[in-house]
């Protein structure tokens, strides 16, 4: 008889894309029992890893303060429940600004886990790095702050147009070519096409004045664009072959990549350099700026919150949580940063770890209700009504020209309430605030989107 997959699959063997290889090896050459164990030990497969039978423990820095909030911080611990089944994860903790993000089991917005030796890029999605900056412009008028920086800075799909573009440093560049994840042409070139961006959504330009010193204070708000998206379609491409293999049961988006591999050390090291990329990013804007105006800065500081962090064998994942505790960020370079919303001051502030911070702080606001539902619950307003009414006194911009009302306060949650549960769980110190002069959005990308105008075109 010809030895075919069942017999493979009689023998203990997990279906794979070496059986057909396999298969045909042992009927041309006609294997005997013994011959085919001794072929097969090559193929040996690792055992298993099952789901946690229980969650593990998590941490909740969040509760309700209203009924509107009731769906959201149930959904949150709920997704945490069954997220924390996952083999790698050992703990857990979610912030005030807390908020699902997907299918039940995807890690939240808001939400912290550490795995042992496994790198988990669902944990921080394609926006890797989103990270936040601030220079101090000292006695500086705040609105010809923002009126530079609205000439310098981009927002929007895809990168500067030629002529227009900053400049990538050569070593980065040479980084990227020495690193299996990041060695691509074409998304180098991305990489350099996109330095001085800000990308859509909730990212943005803000400038205010310190609370403390008077100083005029430019902040910006963005990730690593097309580079981190792109880095993070090929992790999780290699954390799902992982996931086939050894733990089938774990979900899609929670595979993981297991740091001793080639593939681990790899892609750690891939994170690192996106890491400087985004930094660099901010930099630009920033320092053209400050070039454009003729002035000296007279201080900056820089935290991502939305990255993953070492600490020996364990690997903190957070999906929107700030770092406090200095042995997460090799470059410290002062308090960090919290922003809530466009008409709310961002926070500057620090902290150390305790029980129930796991070392980290919220990042923002975060929503209560998706962008389609706030916007349903204003229809009874005109854009221009909503507008007026939530910006009034701020010096508010969509670089598109086109109002998202999505991004205005209101599609946030009360960021006093953040702000209360921040204290109440003694999560962080609030050291400084910067008071809302104005602010740049991308604003609503999709109503006037160039693919949209070529379809009615061709109409």
């Amino acid at each position: 008889m010809e030895f075919n997959g069942n017999n493979l699959i009689e023998l203990g063997y997990r279906s794979a894309k070496w059986f057909k290889e396999a298969i045909a090896h042992i009927n041309e050459n006609n294997l005997n029992e013994n011959q085919i164990t001794a072929y097969l030990e090559q193929f040996k497969q690792p055992e298993l890893i099952p789901l946690h039978e229980t969650a593990k423990d998590f941490i909740i820095n969040i509760r309700a303060e209203h009924e509107s909030e009731n769906d959201n911080v149930e959904k949150v611990i709920n997704t945490m429940k069954v997220l924390m089944k996952t083999p790698t994860l050992v703990a857990g903790a979610i912030m005030p600004d807390a908020c699902p993000t997907g299918p039940e089991g995807q890690i939240p917005v808001g939400g912290v886990v550490v795995a042992k030796n496994a790198i988990h890029p669902g944990f921080h999605s394609a926006d890797i790095c989103c990270s936040v900056m601030l220079t101090d412009f000292g006695k500086t008028d705040p609105k010809e702050v923002l009126d530079a920086a609205h000439s310098i800075t981009h927002f929007g799909y895809g990168g500067r147009p030629r002529g227009e573009q900053m400049e990538m440093s050569q070593e980065l560049m040479d980084a990227f070519r020495g690193n299996w994840f990041l060695n691509d042409e074409k998304l180098i070139s991305i990489a350099r096409s996109h330095m001085g961006t800000q990308g859509d959504g909730n990212h943005f330009l803000f400038v205010g004045i310190s609370k403390n010193t008077g100083n005029t204070m430019l902040v910006t708000h963005h990730g690593s664009r097309a580079p981190g998206a792109a880095l993070y379609d090929k992790g999780m491409k290699i954390a799902n072959r992982f996931r086939q293999e050894i733990s089938p049961e774990t979900l899609k988006e929670n595979a993981w990549i297991p740091y001793e591999t080639e593939e681990g050390k790899s892609y750690w090291e891939a994170l690192q350099l996106i890491r400087t990329w985004t930094k660099e990013n901010h930099t630009s804007i920033h320092d053209a700026v400050l070039h454009k105006m003729n002035i000296e800065k007279q201080d900056r500081y820089w935290n991502e919150h939305n990255f993953v962090f070492k600490d020996g064998d364990l690997f903190y994942h957070a999906k929107g949580a700030t770092p406090l505790d200095d042995k997460f960020m090799p470059d410290i370079t002062g308090p960090r940063l919290i922003p809530l919303n466009m008409s709310e001051p961002v926070l500057i502030v620090q902290g150390k770890t305790n029980e129930r911070n796991l070392g980290f702080a919220p990042h923002g606001a975060g929503r209560n209700f998706s962008r389609t539902q706030h916007k349903k619950s204003l229809a009874h307003k005109t854009i221009e009504e909503v507008f007026a009414e939530e910006t009034q006194g701020l010096d508010i911009r969509f670089f598109s020209n086109e109002i998202d009302i999505s991004e205005l306060p209101t599609a946030y949650k009360s960021a006093k309430n953040v702000r209360a549960q921040i204290e109440e769980y003694e999560l962080c110190e609030v050291l400084d605030e910067v008071m809302p002069y104005g602010c740049i959005m991308a604003g609503d990308v999709q109503k006037n989107a160039p693919w949209k105008k070529k379809k009615k075109f061709r109409k």
